[in-house]
């Protein structure tokens, strides 16, 4: 587990890097952070990918790369926002 979470943290710091000059959408962001189970930082990436109108997002309902991120009162307020709730 401790490798796959340094592994994490460096396309993080790549995902960083590579965003001073390019676009990255924030939704990959988010799918790092909420692996690494910062869902603070998860949300604000989910929040920022949303306020750009990202198509990614279009998925969110049923990413399992963001399944732990489902019984935050936060998530369930940008899914209702999206019109993606059940």
């Amino acid at each position: 587990m401790e490798g796959k979470v340094a592994e994490a943290r460096k396309v993080l710091v790549e995902l960083n890097e590579l965003s001073k000059d390019n676009w990255v959408p924030p939704y990959n962001f988010a799918v790092i952070y909420s692996a690494l189970g910062d869902k603070d930082q998860a949300m604000a990436s989910l929040e920022k990918a949303f306020e750009e109108r990202s198509w990614y997002v279009t998925n969110l309902a049923v990413d399992p790369k963001v399944d732990n991120l489902r019984s935050d009162p936060r998530f369930q307020d940008l899914l209702r926002r999206m019109n993606l709730q059940p």
